[in-house]
């Protein structure tokens, strides 16, 4: 994806779950079904976005992130940071985070 497309969607008005992922990680396809459980579950509050670390169009993402574990999943809206983690995350756990920033475009 390119940094300038990164940039327009993370800043959105939406929250935006950001999803870095390797092909060959196996925790990355462990965090799969509970991402789209994610998806379905806070489709009203959330939209996920894939980022693949192996593709040539990302390598500028993971410089500016540093993402130098897989999977990070990173939480934006309008453009800022709100939340970052590596490795597997509970589908509760994501699901809590995810509506204790929900409320952060209202102020």
């Amino acid at each position: 994806m390119r940094t300038s497309d990164f940039d327009r969607i993370i800043s959105s008005e939406r929250l935006m779950l950001v999803d870095f992922y390797a092909t060959w990680c196996g925790a990355c396809k462990a965090m799969d079904p509970t991402l789209d459980r994610v998806a379905l579950a806070l489709s009203d509050i959330v939209t996920i976005l894939r980022i693949d670390i192996g593709s040539a169009s990302s390598r500028e993402l993971v410089r500016r992130y540093n993402i130098v574990s897989v999977p990070t999943l990173m939480l934006f809206f309008r453009g800022e940071t709100l939340w970052r983690d590596s490795g597997i995350v509970a589908f509760d756990r994501l699901c809590s985070i995810v509506r204790r920033h929900q409320t952060v475009g209202a102020y």
